[in-house]
């Protein structure tokens, strides 16, 4: 995945919010069945680390754009 535009950024960051209070509510939630549960926040978790990273990318390459101007 590849941020192409502002827009997208913005979705992108909607996403990463929503994501981050899924997270925080399943960790707070009791657990029927620990394995499953640990999955479920190691896969939010992965989702959320690629979400920061591509709008990393993304700033950083719009940064670059600024600077050769």
């Amino acid at each position: 995945m590849s941020l192409g535009s502002q827009r997208e950024l913005e979705v992108t960051r909607e996403k990463l919010r929503g994501l981050e209070e899924l997270y925080a509510k399943t960790a707070a939630a009791p657990a029927a069945n620990a394995q499953v549960h640990e999955l479920t926040l190691r896969s939010l978790r992965r989702t959320i680390n690629q979400l920061k990273a591509e709008i990393a990318r993304f700033q950083s390459h719009a940064g670059s754009l600024k600077a050769d101007d």
